[in-house]
Order: structure tokens, then sequence, then C-alpha cells
């Protein structure tokens, strides 16, 4: 929750600050926040699996905390948008390094039959965070008379926050160090042998994603239909609002019927989300279309960490959770960078309108995996 305050101040007025302060394009916005998130998901897959074969999720987990906390200052003193990348860059790497083992380390701990609650309740904690971050931003835009470098600042004191509490506060079970499993390098052979069931996940996770490009075109497209700059981080307010309200209740509804059914109407929110950022050229219609963007994340997010977790053996959970996000931040690098291009070439309707497109494609596919399990 911290680590997320201290983010979403940042990346709430990141894409401005981007286009408006340092001179750079949409197209340049898209591929900056796709290399970004393609890194934390490539680094997923190797501390996965170091966290299967050391026994050691805390020590990874502090790592990629820590790695997110010394990025922080990068953004203040930035003056070109390439220093904005190398942050990114380094914060991804920490984001890639803490997330299989924490999200490993939540299924080590919770009982099978309450595991869709729990990461429900995970996510619902880190949107906490995403929605006090921007609300901590807007206010402080005002006390600081605009001064996007200074919030940028007041960003760091959260994330050390973060690393302090998960160095004090938290501890590895004490049954992983007892079940390592000496092996080489990940191999295609160790993904395979984690069988259909977890590569079907993988492929319904980077159809999906391919229709959910960056949420910083969320905020572009709040500034572009008018909203002041100190209170554009109220779109991701909207957002995770609705996000860390709903993440919950999903998961346990998740629990008690089939995970695809709430992941079609996660996508169904996708598609509503699409239409309204691209057909509602106002204020009101970029603050609906964040509260739909933010119901579609409180279904579908916290549920596919479950479903990795349904389909994994314990043995390889790490390194499947690291599959599954290298596989899906490879498809948000696309995604991404398409809507960037999209963006500069042709505006904010064929951005969005693109979104729709490919979540419309993305909930057929699903049906038909749907009916072939019925």
């Amino acid at each position: 929750m911290f680590m997320d305050i201290s983010s979403e101040m940042i990346h709430s007025l990141l894409p401005i600050f981007l286009v408006t302060t340092l001179g750079a394009s949409p197209a340049l916005l898209g591929v900056i926040e796709g290399i970004a998130e393609a890194t934390a998901s490539i680094t997923k897959v190797f501390s996965g699996w170091l966290s299967d074969w050391l026994g050691k999720r805390k020590l990874l987990a502090v790592i990629g905390y820590g790695l997110g906390a010394i990025s922080k200052p990068v953004f203040p003193l930035a003056v070109t948008p390439f220093e904005v990348l190398g942050a990114r860059f380094v914060d991804r790497v920490g984001k890639g390094i803490r997330g299989a083992p924490r999200d490993a380390l939540v299924a080590d701990v919770t009982p099978l039959e309450i595991r869709g609650a729990a990461y429900g309740l995970r996510q619902a904690l880190d949107t906490v965070g995403a929605f006090v971050g921007p609300l901590a931003a807007i206010g402080l835009m005002f006390v600081l008379a605009g001064d996007m470098r200074a919030v940028f600042w007041w960003a760091a004191l959260p994330a050390g926050i973060a690393v302090l509490l998960l160095i004090l506060g938290v501890e590895d079970p004490a049954h992983l160090a007892n079940n390592k499993e000496k092996k080489p390098p990940i191999t295609w052979a160790d993904v395979r042998r984690i069988g259909p069931a977890y590569r079907s996940v993988v492929i319904v996770g980077v159809s999906v994603t391919m229709a959910r490009f960056s949420e910083a075109f969320l905020v572009l497209r709040a500034q572009d239909v008018g909203l002041a700059i100190a209170l554009v981080p109220l779109v991701m307010v909207v957002m995770n609002v609705v996000y860390s309200v709903v993440s919950t209740p999903a998961g346990q509804w998740s629990d008690r019927i089939d995970r695809r059914i709430v992941l079609a109407i996660s996508l169904a929110a996708l598609i509503a989300a699409d239409l309204v950022l691209a057909l509602f050229d106002s204020v009101l219609g970029a603050l609906i279309g964040a509260a739909l963007w933010g119901l579609h994340m409180g279904l579908s997010q916290g549920l596919f960490a479950a479903l990795v977790a349904d389909t994994a053996p314990v043995s390889m959970r790490g390194t499947a959770f690291g599959v599954f996000n290298l596989a899906s931040g490879v498809a948000m690098l696309a995604a991404s960078a398409l809507a960037g291009f999209l963006w500069t070439l042709y505006g904010a309707q064929a951005t969005f309108l693109s979104g729709a497109v490919f979540a419309a494609l993305a909930l057929v596919g699903l049906f038909a995996v749907i009916r072939r399990a019925s």
C-alpha cells in the first residue's frame, strides 16, 4: 500500500510532466510506459524461479521494493524524457524482482479455500494506495502551487516506509527453505511441465493485456478533454477507488463460481470503458471511463493471480507467476506502443476504439474456452 502511494503520486502526474514539461510525444510516452512494464515482467521470470529455488521470497521482495524506493528521487531531477525512462526502468526492475515472490508468498501462507479472497484483499490494499497517492498529489499540487517536481520529492517518503515495514514485519514460511529444489535455470521444458491448464491461463492473460494498454493514457485523456493539470490525478483516484472496492468481493465471488465468468464480465466493462473514453469528449466522460476501467481491473487482476496459483504446482509456483508476467509484459509493451502511435497519428479516439476491438476479440475467445469446458 505504501509503495503504491509513492508510485501513484508520481504516475498520476508523470504523463502530463513528460508531455508538457519535458516535451515528449504521446508515441514516446507509450514506448516509455511499454518498456517499463515489459521490464518488470521479464524480471519477474527470474525472481519467481529464484524464490522457488532459494526458498527466500522475503529477500527478493526487499531488494525489489528497495530499488523502487531509490528510483523515486530521479523523477524530480529529470530534465529530459530519457532520465524518466531510466528511473522507470529501475523502478520496474524492482517491481519485477518483488512481484512473483510476493504473489507466491501469499499462496504459501493462505488456505486453499480462501485463496481468491486473499488475492482480492492483497489487490484491494494495493489499490487503496493507488487512490490515496493521486489524492495526495492533488493536495500537494495546490499546496505547492502546481510544482510537479516538488510533489515527486514528497513521493519518496512513503516508499521508504514500505521498505521498512517489509524488513521489520514479514517473514518467510519455515517450510520453504526445506523444500528447495536444486535445478538449472528456467527452460521451456519446465514451463511445459506446468501443464496445459496453466498455458491456457497465460494465453488468456496475453489476450486481455493486448486490450488494456497503459493507464497513462487515461491521465492524458483527462488533460486532453480540459481537466486542469492540478486535478488530473482525479482520474486515477476514480479508477482506483472502484478498483479497490471491487477487488475483494470479486475474489470471493470467483471462489464460488467459474473464475472465467468473472473474467468475461471484466472484459465487458473494459469494452464499455474504451467506448466512453473514445466517444465522449468531456471531463465527465473521462471520469466515467476511468470508473469502468477500474471495474475491469478489480474484476480481473486478483483473479488472474488466483488462476495461476490454481493451475501451477507448488514447487514451481514462483516460476509460474514469473512466466505469466513475462508474457503479459511483452503484450503490454506492444499494446502501449501501439496506443501511443495511434494517438500521435490519429488522436485519442483511435487509441481507445482499438482497445475496444482487442477487448471484444478477447471476450469472444474467452467464451469459446468456456463453451469447451462446459
